[in-house]
């Protein structure tokens, strides 16, 4: 069994395909997903789409490209809204300053938002950080000492400073897509240290799909190669790199229903290209 814990299903690039897309995850052994929330204007959309599947849960945050457009929202509210069953993380929020959608200061305001949310909550905080390693990593400290909240930084590009002082404070440590890429020999050594414990696979569909779909849009059936990729990379097989994956996220995740019978794994033999 895998998990993609990160993936966008409401995403317009499903509409119209979504029912085949998740049986093609789960024909892949992907036994559950998560579909992340952008904007807490969009909860009732989330919810719906897990509503309507067993294995499918959502998030509840905004996305740090439109965090200066919700930060009239409370941070109670972000908790009310979490207590739905089946609502099992924060965010994503963040820091982006690659394309620097929203300024800098709503960004790290919805950021530490979030974080209490997260701490408030017990639910895990999922932090989308690109281009912003020192910041990120000075706002999860500074946070950490006001109290410790459980946390994934998710598709993971950032630098190795930034990936052990995460680990140090307890968080996890997510891959995508592009640790299959040619180019990402830094990343794949990354994941290569990163403790087996602390390790998360996702897809964040549609975007960054893996080798050998890479230009395509991403989907979470394609976790599996991700998967594959990070386990050649440690040296370990498949199965183990998915089962303690699996494992991971229901520890973190701690609100999440495991599924009753797990999914075996198709293609575990398959090599990434």
């Amino acid at each position: 069994m895998l998990v993609d814990h990160h993936c966008h299903l409401d995403f317009p690039q499903f509409a119209g395909d979504l029912d085949a897309v998740v049986a093609r995850a789960r024909a892949a052994g992907v036994g559950t997903m998560v579909t992340i929330s952008t904007h807490i204007a969009r909860f009732d959309t989330y919810r719906a789409i897990a509503e309507a599947h067993d294995d499918i849960f959502f998030s509840v945050g905004t996305h740090p490209h439109n965090a200066h457009e919700e930060l009239d929202v409370p941070l109670q509210e972000i908790v009310r809204l979490a207590r739905h069953p089946k609502c099992v993380a924060v965010g994503e929020a963040g820091l982006d300053y690659h394309y620097q959608h929203s300024p800098r200061q709503a960004q790290a305001e919805g950021f530490r938002r979030h974080i209490a949310a997260a701490r408030e909550t017990g639910l895990p905080l999922e932090i989308h950080t690109r281009e912003a390693d020192e910041d990120t990593a000075a706002i999860l400290e500074d946070e950490h000492a006001r109290g410790a909240f459980p946390a994934v930084l998710h598709c993971f590009t950032g630098g190795r400073d930034l990936a052990m002082r995460a680990i140090d404070l307890g968080l996890y440590i997510s891959f995508s897509g592009v640790v299959t890429f040619k180019t990402a020999s830094n990343l794949r050594a990354i994941a290569a240290e990163v403790p087996l414990e602390r390790l998360l696979v996702e897809t964040d569909a549609p975007y960054l799909a893996p080798i050998p779909f890479r230009g395509k849009t991403n989907e979470p059936a394609y976790v599996a190669h991700t998967a594959t990729v990070v386990a050649q990379t440690r040296g370990i097989a498949l199965a183990e790199l998915a089962a303690a994956t699996t494992e991971n996220f229901f520890h973190l995740y701690s609100k999440a229903k495991r599924p009753a019978d797990a999914p075996v794994l198709a293609g575990a033999n398959a090599k990434a290209q």
